[in-house]
């Protein structure tokens, strides 16, 4: 399963990449001198964990090494950003060479910082058009003002999964496609008990797991920064709509502390007592792997899956979503840069590398080959996801030089928001906006 990336976890690792900016020098690209054909062991530290997880890294390393076999990698997993930056800051032959991380928001920083080399001189030594390998979107979140500083390795979706055998008992015949819809098919599926509930047809709720409010804001396909790079969230009116459709979905659902109450029971995320598992929640906002996790766990009941409702008004935009993922990137501390890069080009790039990791940890492939090969591994929950990440209007949250804090600022705002704490939401917005605007001239 992928790790869940909550923004408040990235907040200590976004903190600890910028102090990187004067500790990381290196080569880059044109400048890297090693030979990748000479006998040369490599360290790589990525965040999976689960046993299925690292099993599926070793098995990528075993084909890497079959086609060079005088590049040895030494794996190290369950690795965060922290740790990471630990390394990166300390330097040394103890530090990684090739790095890889769930924390995508932190990549503005990571280019900026110049923790991680520029990709870009490798990408164009080997011949490779990235636009012509990678989708738009996912080279959006993996650079930072030119600097091509990651790679994606491999990519999540987001969407609806929920209980068709609890639609069918409410006489529901299909998933909700318009926010309006949503609102209905929730509040059907809704069964209060007491001053708690049996069960929820969506927990909307900010601290819901996976619904985030950039997760949300994606339906409503918003720009967050201006042409000239100050923040956009009080003139696009994509933010306030979004913060006031969630508010009164919350509301209608029972309001915001009777909801909490009941969040406040929920088992683990990544766990069989997870509240869609145990029929306590009907629809859940989530990625591609919560289908299979549910059923892994044994549900009694049918799962199906479909993308998020759009605003009314962008009915005709059905079927986009939000998209994230992993990123890979070399230190640019590394002295092993282009053996390190055969490394880098071959898991996120090779069509087949891609496609075996894909399947065994039930993402989405990363490049435009992965996720048209026959050889991908897809079920009819999976293929929803797989149409998601190949809608044109599917979006991502975009890099900037403070990481992600941008998308913090914007995360308490909606807290107060669904809370009740702040009811003049445009005058919020621009007070955000300010705030983002002197972070990131901070940070630049």
């Amino acid at each position: 399963m992928p790790r869940h990336r909550r923004l408040t976890a990235a907040a200590a690792a976004l903190a600890a990449i910028s102090v990187l900016a004067t500790a990381c020098t290196g080569q880059s690209g044109a400048a890297a001198a090693d030979d990748p054909n000479s006998e040369v062991t490599l360290t790589f530290w990525h965040g999976w964990s689960a046993p299925s997880e690292t099993k599926a890294i070793e098995e990528n390393i075993a084909r890497f090494r079959k086609a060079h076999p005088n590049i040895t990698v030494q794996v190290t997993g369950n690795m965060t950003d922290d740790k990471i930056n630990q390394a990166l800051r300390a330097g040394g032959d103890k530090a990684p060479d090739v790095v890889s991380s769930f924390t995508t928001d932190s990549v503005g920083k990571f280019c900026n910082s110049r923790a991680f080399a520029d990709l870009n001189p490798f990408l164009q030594k080997s011949g490779i058009d990235k636009a012509r390998v990678f989708p738009k979107t996912l080279l959006e979140y993996t650079q930072f003002d030119g600097n091509q500083c990651t790679l994606p390795l491999l990519n999540d979706a987001y969407g609806l999964v929920y209980n068709k055998t609890a639609f069918t008992a409410a006489g529901i015949t299909e998933p909700p496609r318009t926010w309006s819809q949503f609102t209905e098919v929730a509040k059907k599926l809704t069964k209060p008990k007491g001053d708690t509930y049996e069960q929820v047809g969506l927990m909307p709720v900010f601290h819901g797991y996976e619904t985030t409010p950039m997760r949300l804001a994606a339906q409503w396909s918003p720009t967050y920064f201006a042409p000239d790079g100050s923040s956009n969230l009080a003139k696009d009116p994509a933010f306030a709509k979004m913060l006031t459709a969630q508010k009164d979905l919350v509301d209608a659902l029972g309001g915001y502390e009777r909801l909490e109450r009941f969040r406040a029971t929920f088992g683990d995320e990544w766990s069989a007592e997870h509240p869609f598992h145990t029929g306590r929640v009907a629809m859940q906002i989530d990625g591609e792997w919560r289908a299979a996790m549910a059923e892994e766990a044994g549900v009694g009941f049918e799962v199906a899956t479909a993308p998020l409702p759009v605003p009314d008004e962008q009915a005709a935009d059905y079927g986009k979503g939000y998209l994230s993922g992993t990123v890979m990137g070399i230190a640019s501390g590394s002295r092993k840069q282009n053996a390190a890069w055969e490394l880098v080009k071959y898991m996120t790039t090779d069509t087949e590398a891609v496609v075996a990791f894909a399947n065994a940890i039930h993402n989405v492939p990363s490049t435009l080959a992965a996720l048209a090969s026959p050889g991908l591994q897809v079920s009819p929950a999976f293929k929803t996801f797989l149409d998601i990440a190949r809608h044109p209007k599917s979006s991502t949250t975009p890099a900037r030089a403070d990481g992600g804090t941008y998308q913090l600022t914007f995360t308490d705002l909606a807290y107060a928001v669904e809370k009740g704490a702040v009811t003049d939401i445009p005058a919020a917005l621009a007070g955000a906006d300010r705030q983002i605007d002197t972070d990131i001239a901070k940070a630049e």
